[in-house]
């Protein structure tokens, strides 16, 4: 499988992990929409700092 987890990079630089399976990322205004492989979204007020598709992290930070 291909998908991915999202982590909230905290100050101290801390990964909190925040969404499994993650399958589409998708901007907003707001922040950004993840839906993961089984249909479930969450929005979270974050931008991508990095992706690491290879070891299938996102890392966020907050805004």
């Amino acid at each position: 499988m291909c998908e991915a987890n999202a982590y909230l990079l905290k100050e101290d630089g801390v990964e909190e992990l925040v969404f499994e399976n993650v399958d589409r990322v998708l901007p907003r205004e707001d922040g950004i929409l993840m839906e993961d492989i089984f249909g479930k979204k969450k929005i979270l007020r974050a931008r991508i700092k990095e992706m690491a598709l290879v070891d299938h992290k996102i890392f966020l930070e907050a805004i």
